[in-house]
């Protein structure tokens, strides 16, 4: 039990830094190529995109990797998953295409975002198909496919934007931005390609394989609704993130242009720079879920207790010694990365507070394993209703968008605190 965790955490480290690497390569591309004007739409359109895949996805590769981890026929659950997939993808587009106009017109107050949130939606269903097979991985704690995969998907992505965006960026920011968005069906069809060669010959799929069966569809929904939620509420606050800034700061006298501006700069810049590390905690959350639900199935709690402090101490330990190499040295990584200091003011704020937030991946990630859903549930919901409250609070004060920074401080401090007790008293 124990080597295969840390076997599965290491393999998802490696594949993590290489894909990080070459996905900061990549961020580095388009950043230089679509400029800030570039970067700002994509901020724009980033949090309805973010709701989009949320909800396309409907957490089913936790779904899948719980089902599936807890010794579930793999075959029902994967085609079942498509099934719902299928459906809830037809959906989004439609309602996208529907609403197109309100969304970036009277939402968003920019008319220039209208191709790029088609685009997003049309990008949904590929990103489905990746997250099915990669929850069938996790749950048979199988971790190669899934780095091969992000590498090899990481690649091809940096291959295509220096092919394709230099001549696209000639036609406009908006046909750049739509193009930038569009390659992810590519290169996600790339990763689902990888993952298929890793299937063993039993889980292929036969014609006979391919029925409805409600039962199963049901268990599977009875682990997404409840989990989808806290997700769900934290992409809703990430969507209307941008909307409530944008009214309160237009209310207080700024420009439509400088609230794009600061915003672009403040998500593809200095957030962007400071969520670096992630990939560290990205797997060991990753590992740590099919890890605990095991444990916490078969009674081993001492075991339990001893991962989750593991787990806790090295995202701390990892969050800690990168909060400090990048809060020193954000100017020279701000130039050397994307040849700008736009967005160092922010960092200086936010990143003593980055080592918070780096504990709550693996916090949530052992809540939900311990069975504690609606927990997380309450947490995500409050901290997001806390932090548009504040933001508002702040924007019709006069702190332009530092509102939006001191409101995201706070909101990590609040969520990582109660996640805490909570597991404490999971424990006891």
């Amino acid at each position: 039990m124990k080597s295969t965790f840390f076997k599965s955490t290491l393999i998802l480290l490696i594949g993590g830094f290489f894909t990080k690497l070459i996905g900061l390569l990549v961020k580095i591309t388009y950043t230089r190529i679509i400029g800030t004007d570039g970067l700002a739409l994509y901020a724009l359109v980033s949090p309805t995109y973010s709701l989009l895949i949320t909800l396309a996805n409907f957490n089913m590769q936790l779904a899948i990797s719980k089902k599936i981890s807890s010794g579930s026929q793999s075959k029902p659950i994967i085609i079942n998953a498509c099934y719902i997939m299928f459906f809830l993808n037809t959906i989004l587009i439609l309602t996208t295409f529907i609403l197109k106009d309100f969304i970036s017109i009277t939402l968003l107050h920019n008319k220039d975002t209208l191709y790029p949130l088609l685009a997003c939606s049309l990008t949904l269903p590929f990103i489905s198909i990746g997250y099915i097979i990669k929850g069938y991985f996790y749950g048979k704690q199988k971790m190669t496919p899934h780095m091969i995969s992000n590498v090899i998907e990481q690649t091809i992505k940096l291959i295509i934007l220096n092919l394709v965006l230099p001549y696209v960026i000639k036609r406009g920011i908006i046909v750049s931005v739509t193009v930038l968005i569009l390659i992810n069906i590519v290169t996600e069809t790339t990763s689902i390609i990888v993952f298929l060669f890793f299937l063993p010959n039993h889980i292929k799929i036969k014609k006979e394989d391919l029925k409805y069966i409600k039962s199963t569809s049901q268990e599977i929904l009875k682990i997404t609704i409840p989990t989808i939620s806290g997700r769900l509420i934290g992409n809703i606050g990430y969507f209307f993130e941008p909307i409530i800034l944008t009214k309160v700061l237009l209310l207080t006298n700024n420009s439509i242009a400088y609230i794009t501006k600061e915003y672009g700069i403040y998500n593809a810049y200095s957030i962007s720079l400071l969520l670096f590390p992630s990939f560290f905690i990205s797997a060991i959350s990753n590992s740590l879920l099919p890890e605990i639900s095991k444990l916490h199935s078969t009674n081993k709690h001492t075991l339990v207790k001893k991962r989750i402090k593991q787990a806790l101490l090295c995202s701390l330990g990892v969050g800690l010694i990168c909060t400090i190499f990048i809060y020193y040295n954000s100017s020279f990584l701000l130039d050397k990365l994307y040849k700008t200091k736009e967005g160092l003011n922010y960092i200086k704020i936010l990143a003593p507070f980055f080592i918070l937030f780096y504990l709550e991946s693996p916090l949530t990630s052992t809540l939900i394993a311990l069975n504690k859903i609606k927990t997380c549930t309450f947490i995500s919901t409050t901290g997001i209703f806390l932090k548009l409250i504040i933001l508002a609070i702040l924007g019709f004060l006069g702190f332009k968008i530092y509102s939006l920074i001191y409101a995201e401080i706070i909101n990590i401090i609040y969520v990582t605190f109660l996640d805490f007790i909570f597991l404490r008293k999971a424990l006891k």
